[in-house]
């Protein structure tokens, strides 16, 4: 294989490349900083022959009652051969070894039909996904 995954998460300039990259919302590598830190478990997928980071997926939350997943990308360029559900494979087995069986896991997905295989449903019409940017 031409990919290489870590359990780490990029460093803050490749997280803001990853994200403007794949249309995916501007966040700052001053946020970044601060945040990355803060993960509970995240991935990056390198390419071997470059060294670049080509995808990255994290978890953040309090570890006990609420795990959330976010910044699931690969670069467009290199998308389209399994390399997303690698990183979500192994974000899986994190949640699956160390999430209580009472905690609330949650996502908020960018594309239609990718999360279900692990089993994800809509909140709707029960709960609806909500935010506020600052």
């Amino acid at each position: 294989m031409d990919y290489e995954l870590r359990e780490s998460v990029p460093t803050p300039e490749s997280f803001v490349a990853l994200r403007e990259a794949a249309e995916m919302g501007t966040r700052s590598v001053e946020a970044a900083t601060q945040a990355l830190p803060n993960t509970l478990y995240g991935v990056s997928l390198l390419e071997k022959k470059s060294g670049e980071t080509v995808g990255m997926a994290r978890v953040v939350g309090d570890g006990g009652c609420y795990f959330q997943i976010c910044d699931v990308v690969v670069d467009p360029a290199h998308q389209g051969g399994g390399l997303g559900s690698w990183m979500m494979d192994a974000v899986m087995e994190f949640l699956t070894e160390n999430a209580p069986e009472t905690a609330y896991v949650n996502l908020i997905a960018d594309v239609d039909g990718f999360y279900e295989q692990w089993g994800f449903k809509p909140t709707a019409p029960e709960s609806q996904a909500m935010y506020l940017l600052m």
